[in-house]
C-alpha cells in the first residue's frame, strides 16, 4: 500500500507541475539569470548519473583500471567528442569501444 501511495503521490506532483506550466504558458516569465541557470540542469543531471557508473560500475568502490570497460569507453567518448563535436559519432564510438572492451576484442 505504501508503494501505491508513493507512486500516486509522485504522479499527482508531476501532473500538477506540468499542468501548471501548460495552463500558465507564456504568462509567466523567468528572469534571465534563472533561464541561464536552468540551461545547465540537463548536463548536470546526466553527469551525476554517468560519472558514478563509469568510475564504480559495480557500486562497491572505484575501479580506476584499464579493465573497467565503462571507464575506457567513457574516456574514448570524451576524446572523440572533444575532437569532433559530433554527438552521434561520439555515442556510436563510445558504444563500440565499450562492447569491444567488454568482450575482449580490445582488452
Amino acid at each position: 500500500m505504501n508503494y501505491t501511495l508513493m507512486i500516486v503521490g509522485m504522479a499527482v506532483v508531476t501532473v500538477a507541475i506540468k499542468a501548471g506550466i501548460f495552463i500558465l504558458g507564456d504568462r509567466v516569465t523567468f528572469p534571465e539569470w534563472l533561464r541561464e541557470a536552468l540551461a545547465f540542469v540537463p548536463v548536470t543531471v546526466l553527469t551525476a548519473i554517468i560519472v558514478p557508473m563509469m568510475l564504480a560500475p559495480h557500486g562497491s568502490g572505484l575501479e580506476l583500471t584499464w579493465r573497467n570497460p565503462q571507464l575506457v569507453a567513457g574516456i574514448a567518448a570524451i576524446g572523440i567528442c572533444a575532437l569532433t563535436r559530433h554527438q552521434l559519432l561520439t555515442i556510436g564510438a563510445g558504444l563500440a569501444v565499450f562492447f569491444a572492451w567488454q568482450f575482449g576484442v580490445l582488452g
